[in-house]
């Protein structure tokens, strides 16, 4: 198959609904899947309420502006707020995102200079026609996105461009799930790998959770038959006892991965600590750039600190989301005083963010 229509074939998907059912699980069995879009995609397709009731899906911190901390964002806004000549450059979800002390949107109004932009070239020209000002690009995304930042910054060094940083804010997803592993909150039986983030890394990054914990592991695409089939390749792996890596989404994903993409990540980035919203420290799943690159740092050339945060709002819950120890309606602040017009979390605002997903398809 390799149409969009084949993947949403009705007959198929009855077909694989009952060759899941007849797997017969009688045990509960807990499925997590680690990217934005597949959650948006289950939730869409309504994948999770046609499921036995013995299999339940998960979703864990695929959204990478969701798992951007408080602290980090609130050290946005205060340098945006103090720093009005500077062009702070993002992607539109971050816009609406709240920290303790505010958020872009808002300071945006106050008069800082806030521009959403579609690509980190985007941003990049910006400060090759506005000479006269510092452009700040903040670089948030996981592994995907994070090779596209670094062409970005090889492009500036080439054109000799000198007023255009990044403020890499990059996680690395392998890191997160293995620190789902080794969390005793929740039980992991199986990870739908994300489809997009292995399109660079490759399957291979998966292999040391079937290795060392025995965790069977399926890339899948976002059609309703891609996820749908590979939740059954891994409920079929946990039926047969087995703990293998296997790619369900074979037209894009290779073992390998993108070898240019790993290069410029090998070549710009150095792997750090760092904070997720929800996790705390992951050790070695943050990206920074390298030394020789310290005049494209923003958080280097304007000495950007992260600060720690004001009262906020203590009652959302979208770290306890993150790490699929509750679903958003659990959280008290869902679908009252939380929603997209109004979001007390990132987890609302993001079109990746579980809470947006449900709200918009899954509310009761």
């Amino acid at each position: 198959m390799k149409y969009i229509e084949e993947f949403r074939d009705s007959s198929q998907v009855r077909r694989i609904l009952d060759a899941i059912e007849a797997l017969g699980f009688t045990e509960d069995v807990n499925l997590m899947e680690i990217c934005g879009t597949h959650t948006h995609s289950i939730s869409k397709y309504g994948i999770r309420g046609v499921m036995p009731s013995g299999v339940r899906l998960l979703s864990g911190p695929g959204c990478p502006v969701c798992v951007t901390t408080e602290e980090e964002i609130d050290a946005i806004v205060k340098f945006a707020r103090e720093n009005r000549d500077v062009v702070i450059a993002t992607f539109g979800d971050m816009i609406k995102v709240p920290g303790s002390v505010g958020s872009l949107e808002g300071v945006r109004a106050e008069g800082a200079d806030v521009r959403v932009v579609y690509s980190p070239l985007d941003a990049l020209k910006i400060a090759i026609k506005e000479t006269e000002k510092e452009v700040v690009f903040c670089a948030v995304g996981f592994e995907t996105t994070a090779p596209a930042v670094g062409a970005t910054v090889l492009k500036a060094i080439e054109q000799g461009v000198d007023n255009f940083s990044i403020l890499s804010l990059h996680r690395l997803t392998p890191p997160a799930m293995r620190a789902l592993m080794e969390s005793s909150d929740v039980r992991i039986d199986g990870f739908i790998c994300p489809g997009h983030v292995t399109t660079i890394i490759g399957s291979v990054a998966y292999r040391f959770l079937a290795e060392q914990y025995r965790t069977p592991c399926v890339v899948a695409g976002f059609e309703p038959l891609d996820a749908l089939l590979g939740i059954y390749m891994l409920l079929k792996q946990i039926k047969e006892g087995r703990a293998d890596i296997e790619v369900e989404y074979s037209r894009v994903v290779t073992a390998d991965g993108n070898p240019k993409a790993k290069r410029i990540l090998e070549r710009l980035f150095k792997v750090v600590d760092a904070d997720w919203r929800g996790f705390g420290l992951v050790p070695m799943s943050g990206l920074k750039l390298k030394e020789e690159f310290y005049l494209y740092d923003a958080e280097k050339r304007f000495y950007i600190r992260r600060v720690e945060p004001e009262d906020g709002s203590p009652e959302c819950r979208c770290g306890d989301v993150l790490r699929g120890l509750i679903t958003p309606e659990e959280c008290p602040l869902f679908n009252t005083i939380c929603t997209p017009e109004s979001p007390r979390g990132p987890c609302m605002v993001s079109t990746e963010g579980t809470c947006a997903a449900y709200y918009r398809y899954e509310r009761r």
